[in-house]
Protein backbone atom coordinates (compact mmCIF):
# COMPACT_ATOMS: atom_id res chain seq x y z
CA UNK A 1 0.00 0.00 0.00
CA UNK A 2 2.86 2.32 0.58
CA UNK A 3 4.77 1.08 -2.11
CA UNK A 4 2.03 1.89 -4.50
CA UNK A 5 0.94 5.48 -2.71
CA UNK A 6 4.59 6.13 -3.49
CA UNK A 7 4.56 5.26 -6.61
CA UNK A 8 1.55 7.59 -7.49
CA UNK A 9 3.33 11.02 -5.58
CA UNK A 10 6.20 10.05 -8.03
CA UNK A 11 4.12 9.78 -11.17
CA UNK A 12 1.99 13.17 -10.37
CA UNK A 13 5.80 14.46 -9.72
CA UNK A 14 6.92 13.69 -13.32
CA UNK A 15 3.64 14.36 -14.44
CA UNK A 16 4.11 17.88 -13.32
CA UNK A 17 7.75 18.21 -14.83
CA UNK A 18 6.42 17.12 -18.18
CA UNK A 19 8.73 18.62 -20.95
CA UNK A 20 6.60 17.63 -24.13
CA UNK A 21 3.57 19.89 -23.45
CA UNK A 22 4.24 23.51 -24.47
CA UNK A 23 4.18 25.63 -21.03
CA UNK A 24 0.84 27.24 -21.26
CA UNK A 25 -0.34 24.02 -22.98
CA UNK A 26 1.07 21.47 -20.14
CA UNK A 27 -0.64 24.37 -17.71
CA UNK A 28 -4.14 24.36 -19.33
CA UNK A 29 -4.24 20.52 -18.92
CA UNK A 30 -3.02 21.23 -14.87
CA UNK A 31 -6.03 23.89 -14.29
CA UNK A 32 -7.95 21.59 -15.78
CA UNK A 33 -7.24 18.60 -13.62
CA UNK A 34 -7.65 21.27 -10.42
CA UNK A 35 -10.55 22.78 -11.76
CA UNK A 36 -9.58 26.15 -12.07
CA UNK A 37 -8.95 26.54 -16.14
CA UNK A 38 -10.92 28.42 -18.00
CA UNK A 39 -14.49 26.77 -16.86
CA UNK A 40 -14.54 29.18 -14.20
CA UNK A 41 -14.81 28.98 -10.37
CA UNK A 42 -11.07 28.36 -9.16
CA UNK A 43 -10.40 25.81 -6.98
CA UNK A 44 -13.14 25.10 -4.59
CA UNK A 45 -12.71 26.28 -0.98
CA UNK A 46 -15.15 25.56 1.92
CA UNK A 47 -17.29 28.64 1.80
CA UNK A 48 -19.63 30.34 4.90
CA UNK A 49 -16.55 31.28 6.25
CA UNK A 50 -16.59 35.05 8.08
CA UNK A 51 -13.65 37.04 9.42
CA UNK A 52 -14.47 39.45 12.62
CA UNK A 53 -10.79 41.56 11.59
CA UNK A 54 -11.99 42.62 8.21
CA UNK A 55 -15.79 42.93 9.25
CA UNK A 56 -14.63 45.41 12.10
CA UNK A 57 -12.61 46.98 9.48
CA UNK A 58 -14.96 47.44 6.99
CA UNK A 59 -17.71 48.44 9.07
CA UNK A 60 -15.03 51.46 10.48
CA UNK A 61 -14.59 53.01 6.83
CA UNK A 62 -16.11 56.37 6.25
CA UNK A 63 -16.27 58.27 3.09
CA UNK A 64 -14.74 61.43 2.63
CA UNK A 65 -14.27 63.95 0.06
CA UNK A 66 -14.67 63.13 -3.90
CA UNK A 67 -12.30 64.64 -6.33
CA UNK A 68 -12.96 64.21 -10.06
CA UNK A 69 -9.61 64.46 -13.14
CA UNK A 70 -11.69 63.88 -16.38
CA UNK A 71 -14.15 60.45 -16.48
CA UNK A 72 -12.54 59.57 -12.71
CA UNK A 73 -14.41 60.47 -9.75
CA UNK A 74 -12.22 59.51 -6.77
CA UNK A 75 -13.81 59.48 -2.55
CA UNK A 76 -11.30 58.82 -0.23
CA UNK A 77 -11.70 56.28 2.38
CA UNK A 78 -11.19 57.10 5.96
CA UNK A 79 -11.24 54.99 9.34
CA UNK A 80 -9.22 53.73 12.10
CA UNK A 81 -5.87 52.40 10.95
CA UNK A 82 -3.97 49.40 12.31
CA UNK A 83 -1.16 48.18 14.82
CA UNK A 84 2.09 49.48 13.26
CA UNK A 85 3.84 47.45 11.49
CA UNK A 86 6.86 48.29 8.77
CA UNK A 87 5.88 47.25 5.34
CA UNK A 88 7.79 47.37 1.74
CA UNK A 89 5.86 47.50 -1.13
CA UNK A 90 7.20 45.72 -4.27
CA UNK A 91 9.12 47.68 -6.03
CA UNK A 92 10.82 49.91 -3.12
CA UNK A 93 11.81 45.92 -2.36
CA UNK A 94 13.05 45.47 -5.39
CA UNK A 95 14.87 48.58 -5.52
CA UNK A 96 17.07 47.75 -2.33
CA UNK A 97 17.91 44.73 -3.71
CA UNK A 98 15.43 43.12 -0.92
CA UNK A 99 13.15 40.92 -3.33
CA UNK A 100 14.10 38.67 -5.65
CA UNK A 101 11.52 36.98 -8.07
CA UNK A 102 12.74 34.46 -10.58
CA UNK A 103 11.62 31.46 -12.87
CA UNK A 104 11.88 28.05 -11.03
CA UNK A 105 14.72 26.13 -12.26
CA UNK A 106 12.27 24.36 -14.96
CA UNK A 107 10.37 27.45 -15.93
CA UNK A 108 6.12 26.60 -15.99
CA UNK A 109 3.66 29.32 -16.56
CA UNK A 110 1.68 29.31 -13.49
CA UNK A 111 4.43 29.90 -11.06
CA UNK A 112 7.38 31.85 -9.70
CA UNK A 113 9.75 31.86 -7.05
CA UNK A 114 9.55 35.21 -4.93
CA UNK A 115 12.23 35.73 -1.74
CA UNK A 116 12.38 38.42 0.53
CA UNK A 117 15.71 38.78 1.55
CA UNK A 118 14.96 41.97 3.75
CA UNK A 119 14.59 42.64 7.39
CA UNK A 120 10.91 44.09 6.98
CA UNK A 121 7.59 42.61 5.52
CA UNK A 122 7.38 43.01 1.66
CA UNK A 123 3.44 43.55 0.35
CA UNK A 124 2.96 42.30 -3.18
CA UNK A 125 -0.91 42.99 -4.68
CA UNK A 126 -2.95 40.71 -7.29
CA UNK A 127 -2.80 42.91 -10.40
CA UNK A 128 1.18 43.53 -10.09
CA UNK A 129 2.83 43.11 -13.04
CA UNK A 130 6.25 41.50 -13.41
CA UNK A 131 8.51 42.04 -16.21
CA UNK A 132 11.30 39.54 -17.61
CA UNK A 133 11.96 36.00 -17.67
CA UNK A 134 10.58 34.06 -20.33
CA UNK A 135 7.17 35.98 -20.21
CA UNK A 136 5.51 38.88 -18.15
CA UNK A 137 3.18 37.72 -15.61
CA UNK A 138 0.84 39.14 -13.19
CA UNK A 139 0.64 37.80 -9.37
CA UNK A 140 -2.77 36.18 -8.79
CA UNK A 141 -3.20 37.27 -5.15
CA UNK A 142 -1.90 39.35 -2.33
CA UNK A 143 1.05 37.55 -0.57
CA UNK A 144 2.78 39.40 2.49
CA UNK A 145 6.27 37.80 2.87
CA UNK A 146 7.90 37.81 6.19
CA UNK A 147 11.29 38.88 6.67
CA UNK A 148 14.10 36.75 5.29
CA UNK A 149 11.17 34.51 3.75
CA UNK A 150 13.19 32.06 2.10
CA UNK A 151 12.36 31.10 -1.53
CA UNK A 152 8.59 30.53 -1.95
CA UNK A 153 6.41 29.71 -5.05
CA UNK A 154 3.64 32.03 -5.99
CA UNK A 155 0.67 32.02 -8.71
CA UNK A 156 1.10 34.12 -11.84
CA UNK A 157 -0.69 34.22 -14.85
CA UNK A 158 0.78 34.86 -18.16
CA UNK A 159 0.28 38.70 -19.34
CA UNK A 160 2.70 38.79 -22.76
CA UNK A 161 1.04 35.36 -24.74
CA UNK A 162 3.56 35.37 -27.91
CA UNK A 163 7.03 35.19 -26.05
CA UNK A 164 8.58 31.90 -24.28
CA UNK A 165 12.08 32.93 -24.08
CA UNK A 166 14.72 34.84 -22.30
CA UNK A 167 18.11 34.04 -20.59
CA UNK A 168 17.00 36.79 -17.66
CA UNK A 169 15.75 34.64 -14.68
CA UNK A 170 15.26 37.53 -12.97
CA UNK A 171 12.04 39.48 -13.41
CA UNK A 172 11.71 43.64 -12.69
CA UNK A 173 8.77 45.88 -12.14
CA UNK A 174 7.99 49.30 -13.30
CA UNK A 175 5.15 50.23 -11.09
CA UNK A 176 2.45 48.69 -14.10
CA UNK A 177 -1.03 47.16 -12.86
CA UNK A 178 -3.43 45.16 -14.33
CA UNK A 179 -6.35 47.49 -15.62
CA UNK A 180 -9.68 47.18 -13.88
CA UNK A 181 -11.11 44.11 -16.29
CA UNK A 182 -8.09 42.33 -16.06
CA UNK A 183 -7.53 42.57 -12.57
CA UNK A 184 -11.06 41.34 -12.09
CA UNK A 185 -9.95 38.08 -14.51
CA UNK A 186 -7.01 37.99 -11.92
CA UNK A 187 -9.31 37.91 -8.90
CA UNK A 188 -11.77 35.72 -9.35
CA UNK A 189 -9.11 33.05 -11.09
CA UNK A 190 -11.50 33.09 -14.79
CA UNK A 191 -8.12 31.21 -16.13
CA UNK A 192 -5.70 32.04 -18.02
CA UNK A 193 -7.79 32.21 -21.68
CA UNK A 194 -9.59 34.77 -20.17
CA UNK A 195 -6.79 36.29 -18.95
CA UNK A 196 -4.85 36.65 -22.38
CA UNK A 197 -8.80 37.89 -23.98
CA UNK A 198 -8.55 40.83 -21.43
CA UNK A 199 -5.11 41.76 -22.19
CA UNK A 200 -5.91 41.88 -26.34
CA UNK A 201 -9.16 43.88 -25.13
CA UNK A 202 -7.54 46.80 -23.96
CA UNK A 203 -4.36 46.60 -26.40
CA UNK A 204 -7.18 47.25 -29.07
CA UNK A 205 -8.52 49.66 -27.33
CA UNK A 206 -5.48 51.72 -26.48
CA UNK A 207 -3.95 50.80 -29.95
CA UNK A 208 -1.09 49.12 -28.16
CA UNK A 209 -0.60 46.36 -30.56
CA UNK A 210 2.78 44.23 -29.29
CA UNK A 211 4.83 41.26 -31.38
CA UNK A 212 4.50 39.62 -28.09
CA UNK A 213 1.10 40.48 -27.35
CA UNK A 214 2.37 42.23 -23.78
CA UNK A 215 0.29 43.84 -21.57
CA UNK A 216 3.18 46.27 -21.28
CA UNK A 217 2.68 48.18 -24.13
CA UNK A 218 -0.16 49.35 -23.32
CA UNK A 219 2.16 51.79 -20.79
CA UNK A 220 4.90 51.82 -22.77
CA UNK A 221 2.41 53.67 -25.14
CA UNK A 222 3.20 57.48 -25.61
CA UNK A 223 0.06 58.92 -25.62
CA UNK A 224 -1.08 56.42 -22.65
CA UNK A 225 1.71 57.38 -20.51
CA UNK A 226 0.72 61.20 -21.23
CA UNK A 227 -2.82 60.47 -19.83
CA UNK A 228 -2.27 58.66 -16.86
CA UNK A 229 0.58 60.93 -15.72
CA UNK A 230 -2.46 64.09 -15.93
CA UNK A 231 -4.46 61.82 -13.99
CA UNK A 232 -2.06 61.20 -11.27
CA UNK A 233 -1.14 65.03 -11.06
CA UNK A 234 -5.39 65.79 -10.97
CA UNK A 235 -6.13 63.06 -8.61
CA UNK A 236 -2.43 62.86 -6.04
CA UNK A 237 -3.18 61.39 -2.52
CA UNK A 238 -2.14 63.86 -0.41
CA UNK A 239 -4.88 65.99 -1.00
CA UNK A 240 -6.13 63.61 0.97
CA UNK A 241 -4.06 62.81 4.28
CA UNK A 242 -4.75 60.07 6.21
CA UNK A 243 -7.04 58.85 4.02
CA UNK A 244 -6.73 54.73 4.38
CA UNK A 245 -7.73 54.05 0.53
CA UNK A 246 -9.98 55.35 -2.41
CA UNK A 247 -13.03 54.16 -4.00
CA UNK A 248 -12.46 54.73 -7.76
CA UNK A 249 -15.02 55.11 -10.62
CA UNK A 250 -14.98 55.80 -14.50
CA UNK A 251 -18.12 57.60 -15.11
CA UNK A 252 -20.57 55.24 -13.42
CA UNK A 253 -18.91 52.06 -13.15
CA UNK A 254 -16.85 50.82 -10.09
CA UNK A 255 -13.13 50.57 -11.48
CA UNK A 256 -11.37 49.84 -7.66
CA UNK A 257 -12.00 50.04 -4.30
CA UNK A 258 -8.93 49.65 -2.10
CA UNK A 259 -8.21 49.81 1.35
CA UNK A 260 -5.06 49.43 3.65
CA UNK A 261 -4.38 49.27 7.33
CA UNK A 262 -2.30 52.65 7.40
CA UNK A 263 -2.28 55.81 5.21
CA UNK A 264 1.32 55.52 4.35
CA UNK A 265 1.37 52.19 2.44
CA UNK A 266 -2.06 53.55 0.94
CA UNK A 267 -0.33 56.36 -0.26
CA UNK A 268 2.72 54.71 -1.69
CA UNK A 269 0.62 52.33 -3.54
CA UNK A 270 -2.26 54.65 -4.38
CA UNK A 271 -0.29 55.86 -8.23
CA UNK A 272 0.09 52.54 -9.69
CA UNK A 273 -3.84 51.52 -9.16
CA UNK A 274 -4.69 54.63 -10.19
CA UNK A 275 -3.16 54.56 -13.33
CA UNK A 276 -4.65 50.94 -13.97
CA UNK A 277 -7.92 52.57 -13.16
CA UNK A 278 -7.60 55.20 -15.73
CA UNK A 279 -6.58 53.13 -18.36
CA UNK A 280 -10.46 52.38 -18.20
CA UNK A 281 -10.25 56.42 -19.48
CA UNK A 282 -7.97 56.42 -21.72
CA UNK A 283 -9.45 58.02 -24.76
CA UNK A 284 -13.33 58.75 -23.88
CA UNK A 285 -13.65 61.86 -23.68
CA UNK A 286 -16.54 61.99 -21.51
CA UNK A 287 -16.94 64.44 -18.46
CA UNK A 288 -18.24 62.66 -15.16
CA UNK A 289 -21.94 62.64 -14.57
CA UNK A 290 -21.73 65.93 -12.01
CA UNK A 291 -24.57 64.12 -9.80
CA UNK A 292 -21.90 62.10 -7.47
CA UNK A 293 -24.90 60.63 -5.60
CA UNK A 294 -25.40 57.80 -7.38
CA UNK A 295 -21.22 56.67 -6.99
CA UNK A 296 -21.40 57.66 -3.12
CA UNK A 297 -24.74 55.24 -2.99
CA UNK A 298 -22.57 52.56 -4.46
CA UNK A 299 -19.54 52.84 -2.28
CA UNK A 300 -21.61 53.01 0.75
CA UNK A 301 -23.44 49.44 -0.14
CA UNK A 302 -20.19 48.03 -1.11
CA UNK A 303 -18.99 48.82 2.63
CA UNK A 304 -21.78 48.22 4.40
CA UNK A 305 -22.20 44.58 2.35
CA UNK A 306 -18.31 44.16 3.41
CA UNK A 307 -19.04 44.75 6.74
CA UNK A 308 -21.21 41.36 7.62
CA UNK A 309 -19.81 39.28 4.54
CA UNK A 310 -19.11 35.35 4.35
CA UNK A 311 -16.31 34.36 2.46
CA UNK A 312 -13.74 31.59 1.92
CA UNK A 313 -10.53 31.76 4.30
CA UNK A 314 -7.75 30.42 2.85
CA UNK A 315 -3.51 30.46 3.64
CA UNK A 316 -0.95 31.29 0.68
CA UNK A 317 2.92 31.18 0.44
CA UNK A 318 2.93 34.13 2.92
CA UNK A 319 1.87 35.31 5.96
CA UNK A 320 -1.73 35.78 6.97
CA UNK A 321 -5.04 34.65 5.49
CA UNK A 322 -6.73 35.59 2.24
CA UNK A 323 -10.42 36.02 2.95
CA UNK A 324 -12.44 36.19 -0.45
CA UNK A 325 -16.15 37.54 -0.92
CA UNK A 326 -18.36 39.01 -2.98
CA UNK A 327 -20.41 42.16 -1.48
CA UNK A 328 -23.19 43.40 -3.63
CA UNK A 329 -22.61 41.77 -6.38
CA UNK A 330 -18.77 42.41 -6.57
CA UNK A 331 -15.56 40.54 -6.48
CA UNK A 332 -13.88 41.13 -3.23
CA UNK A 333 -10.51 39.83 -1.10
CA UNK A 334 -9.01 40.78 2.42
CA UNK A 335 -5.08 39.92 3.43
CA UNK A 336 -5.27 39.50 7.16
CA UNK A 337 -2.86 39.29 9.34
CA UNK A 338 -2.43 39.53 13.21
CA UNK A 339 -5.26 41.33 13.46
CA UNK A 340 -4.84 43.68 10.57
CA UNK A 341 -6.52 43.81 6.91
CA UNK A 342 -3.12 44.72 5.22
CA UNK A 343 -4.88 45.48 2.06
CA UNK A 344 -8.75 44.71 0.77
CA UNK A 345 -10.53 45.32 -2.60
CA UNK A 346 -13.61 45.20 -4.16
CA UNK A 347 -13.96 45.43 -7.99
Amino acid sequence: MRATRRQFVRWLGLTAGTVGLRPATAWAERLRILGGGDGGGGLDRPSGQGSPDFHRFAAGVRIGETRTHGLLRVFWLHGQPGAPLAVTALEEARESGDLVITEQEQATVPELIVENRGKTHVLLLAGEILLGGKQNRVLTEDLLLPPLSGPRKVGVYCVEQGRWAGRAKEFGARGSFAAPGLRSKVLEKAGQGRVWAEVDRYARRAAAPSTTQSYQAIYDKPEVKAQLREAERGLDSRAAPGALGAAVFVGRTLAGLDLFFEPDLFAREWPKLLRAQALDAYGRPEAPDPDQGPARARAEDLLRAAATIEGTLHANAGAGRVFEYRAAGQQGSALLFEGRVMHAVIL
